[in-house]
């Protein structure tokens, strides 16, 4: 039962920080570095919009986080969570820069058969994808919220009762 401990969890934060809270996956990446700095086998990437580049770390993850804007009609700031076959439905209805490359990431990992055991995807509802670099204060209040779902998931995969 041990083995769930050192089992290794992946944490991909992705986005564009050039449209505010497009960027909330990465911008909320340096909170869980520190967060999670005791916890052992727990890799943080900065996937930003690398599409297909990500194909490798997604393969080799056993348990996947992505983090990411999520575009689903919610109140600006809500956290949303999509786990297993829900995250592929959500990229067909999302309009984002890197949603193409990404999804595609998801269905060749699937395809070759190297799916990650157990992902999930938190996101937050966008207030605005205007150009700029900040998030909009609405999703800046959240970003600590968001922090601790990532965080109580992580929990919940090393819990070993």
């Amino acid at each position: 039962m041990n083995r769930q401990i050192d089992q290794k969890i992946t944490i991909l934060g992705i986005g564009n920080t050039l449209f505010s809270d497009e960027g909330v996956g990465i911008h909320l990446l340096p909170l869980l570095e520190d967060a999670l700095k005791d916890y052992e086998n727990i890799e943080i990437i900065e996937g930003l919009t690398d599409g297909m580049k990500l194909l490798g770390p997604v393969e080799d993850a056993e348990n996947l986080i992505i983090i990411d804007a999520i575009n689903a009609g919610k109140e600006p700031g809500t956290i949303i969570t999509l786990v297993g076959d829900e995250i592929p439905a959500y990229f067909g209805i999302k309009m984002s820069i890197h949603q193409l490359g990404f999804q595609e990431v998801l269905l060749a990992a699937k395809l070759r058969e190297r799916f990650p055991k157990q992902i999930v995807m938190f996101g937050m509802q966008p207030t605005s994808l205007q150009m700029g670099i900040e998030l909009t204060e609405t999703n800046q209040k959240k970003l600590g919220c968001l922090a601790e779902t990532v965080i109580e998931q992580v929990k919940s995969w090393r819990d070993v009762s």
